[in-house]
């Protein structure tokens, strides 16, 4: 009698543990819309409402995470009030942002309108896309580093590029260079994740751009450990299951011209220091250089991009530090062979691809996303870019950035590989 008392008590203790586990979880992160906001999510049949606890994709799931799940699906109906007062709150958003940060003023905006609907067939576009990184990552005789490696095999910290959104059902896997400022300003909008006087921004515009890349202010799956602990997996894998998930990519050349852009072009302190003084030290056999970005510039001092060039080709660089994001490929960025993308966008068709993300996310009526840089460089610049990069280099350099090119479509660059 004795022990079958105990047994009861254990069981009640372990169940009155789990649910405190899973309120903490709640109050901390919230999944006020854990169902799906969109229709194209590939693990739900068409037409279905894609919930927590019917369909075959969550037979395979281990017992917790089926057992997280569905008690994290118990408090969705009393947070789905106090998310409908918030979009009711964010439509009175303005349909033309004012641009308040002075580097958009500079820089400048493209307002000009574009019709994705006659332009593109985005529903066949993203069909196509999709087969094209599956097949690829499908294929064994096509390798390259960390290709057949699990999702439990990715390190911690090189999952900090996916952004969760709980209130709507989202995780975007950012890329500096591919209109990542403004994407991570929509998540910031969409999440509520950061407050102007107390009430969350409606405007992605805004929001300071200091603000856009603070890494406290967004919810990234490296955070999840220090919050979840041995649970933080299985919590990763609910979310990838039943989450929207997207990235934007660009040609990987014209990303490696857009990142030498802003990064050395540009009086940058940061980069000057880590990056631009090893690389003249190296490449161009400079001594004595001054240690104030504003002070090597005003003495003509400027990395040039064949030395951005030969620091990337360096078998060095990697052996003191992984590639900065802003040049690291995009495979090791988000993973695209072991989280399986729902919606994959392109920087050169950023307009057409925005507009229907946000209208398949069903959040269009709440944001619109802002609008492309006027000056953003350009695909047809290639040529006069590596014009002076030898022939070799360019060749080693298709070979490091080959994965980004065929996994995500982009043609093989013939023009600037052969004499």
């Amino acid at each position: 009698m004795t022990k079958a008392r105990l047994l009861r008590l254990s069981v009640v203790l372990v169940s009155i543990f789990m649910i405190l586990l899973i309120i903490v979880y709640w109050d901390n992160v919230g999944t006020a819309h854990f169902y799906l906001h969109t229709s194209f999510s590939r693990p739900h049949s068409p037409g279905a409402i894609p919930g927590i606890t019917a369909g075959e994709d969550w037979e395979a799931l281990p017992d917790v995470d089926e057992f997280l799940a569905k008690l994290l699906s118990s408090s969705l109906k009393q947070n789905s009030s106090i998310s409908q007062k918030t979009e009711q709150l964010l439509i009175q958003s303005s349909s033309k942002p004012v641009v308040s940060n002075l580097e958009e003023n500079v820089r400048g905006y493209d307002w000009s309108t574009h019709n994705a609907r006659n332009s593109l067939d985005q529903e066949k576009l993203q069909i196509e896309r999709q087969r094209t990184l599956r097949e690829f990552c499908a294929n064994s005789s096509f390798a390259f580093p960390t290709k057949e490696r699990s999702f439990d095999d990715i390190p911690n910290y090189e999952l900090n590029h996916l952004i969760v959104d709980d209130r709507h059902g989202i995780i975007y896997c950012y890329v500096p260079k591919v209109a990542c400022t403004n994407w991570k300003r929509v998540m910031i909008v969409l999440s509520e994740s950061l407050l102007d006087q107390g009430v969350p921004y409606r405007n992605p515009l805004d929001i300071p751009r200091e603000h856009v890349h603070n890494t406290s202010t967004h919810l990234t799956f490296n955070k999840f450990w220090r919050r979840y602990g041995k649970f933080s997996r299985h919590l990763m894998k609910i979310k990838l299951k039943k989450y929207t998930k997207f990235l934007f990519v660009r040609d990987p050349f014209v990303r490696l011209i857009s990142a030498f852009r802003s990064k050395f072009e540009l009086e940058n302190e940061e980069f000057y220091r880590r990056f631009a003084i090893p690389m003249l030290k190296l490449y161009s056999n400079h001594t004595n250089l001054p240690t104030s970005v504003s002070e090597a510039f005003g003495a003509g001092l400027k990395v040039s991009f064949s030395d951005f060039i030969q620091y990337l080709l360096d078998p060095r660089t990697e052996k003191m530090a992984p590639f900065n994001e802003h040049w690291r490929q995009v495979y090791r960025l988000c993973h695209p062979c072991q989280i399986d993308y729902d919606f994959i966008g392109k920087l050169e068709t950023l307009d057409e691809d925005a507009a229907y993300l946000l209208q398949l996310l069903k959040v269009d009526r709440l944001l619109r996303f802002p609008p492309s840089y006027r000056n953003r460089t350009a695909s047809s610049w290639e040529d006069d870019w590596f014009a002076k990069i030898p022939l070799a280099w360019r060749q080693q350099l298709y070979k490091l950035y080959e994965a980004d090119f065929v996994l995500f479509g982009y043609p093989k660059p013939e023009n600037l590989l052969k004499d």
